[in-house]
């Protein structure tokens, strides 16, 4: 297990929300269960993704778990306030599931394999507790994939700080594009990506405050501490990396990101 980079303070968890909101149709749009299946989401977090996964599939039984008990929490909260009630919320490991061998018929985990050093251990976990034939879909960013006019140096190195700390901490925040390979190694079957981009410019005002503001820039601005602290970049290089994004924003700005979606099956 790696430490969560982004840190559990309140402005994370709006973050969270406002990263699910906007993203909710280019996501999960395509992920649907048949009633009475019973899904496992796997690091639930504070529930942002749990209310659409319920919701796209009412009838089915879906079992999220995470962590941090503080989550568990918020997360309960929040499917209280949306009414659902085809979902429990549990605290646990998924490194040590509290569930019985081939439990689950579909498992679902998304922006969970960045913040951990071993994922293809989890992933063999989480094999276990899926029934043969069932599903998986692991849903991950990577922030290589973000480019963006005007150009900006200052505003990449502002990124890379990042991805070093989330390294340094023992995650990935470039996984996006190792899903496949992980998946196939793991000894899942029928293994398939779907590259899921993020396209912002003036004409989405939604996409542009919910995602490119509120989502990507939000996160950037949120390790300028820690990344002053541990020598990745002087303090006016990243300030001007972090105006540079918002720059991005403005009526002549475009911003690109991409995530990876992936789907596979446990072999029967």
């Amino acid at each position: 297990m790696s430490l969560y980079v982004h840190g559990y303070d309140p402005r994370e968890n709006i973050r969270l929300q406002d990263q699910a909101s906007t993203l909710v149709e280019l996501l999960h749009s395509d992920t649907c269960y048949p009633p009475e299946s019973l899904v496992l989401e796997a690091g639930c977090g504070v529930g942002a993704q749990t209310v659409t996964l319920a919701r796209n599939s009412p009838q089915a039984l879906i079992t999220a778990i995470d962590i941090s008990e503080t989550s568990v929490a918020q997360a309960r909260q929040r499917i209280a306030e949306a009414g659902l009630t085809n979902v429990e919320i549990r605290q646990g490991d998924i490194f040590r599931l509290p569930f019985a061998p081939e439990a689950f018929d579909h498992v679902f985990l998304c922006f969970v394999l960045e913040h951990l050093s071993n994922p293809a251990e989890v992933l063999q976990t989480l094999k276990g507790v899926l029934k043969p034939g069932g599903s998986i879909t692991v849903i991950e960013g990577d922030h290589g994939s973000a480019y963006f006019h005007p150009e900006s140096e200052a505003a990449q190195a502002a990124i890379r700080c990042q991805v070093e700390l989330q390294r340094r901490a023992g995650g990935n925040a470039l996984i996006g594009r190792e899903l496949f390979p992980l998946l196939h190694q793991t000894g899942f079957a029928s293994v398939r990506v779907s590259p899921r981009m993020v396209y912002v410019d003036a004409s989405r005002p939604e996409f542009v405050e919910g995602f490119t503001k509120r989502t990507f820039t939000a996160m950037i601005e949120g390790v300028r501490e820690p990344a002053l602290k541990a020598g990745l970049i002087s303090e006016g290089l990243f300030d001007r990396g972090i105006r540079d994004l918002y720059r991005t924003t403005e009526t002549d700005g475009v911003f690109c990101y991409t995530f990876f979606k992936a789907f596979a099956h446990k072999k029967e």
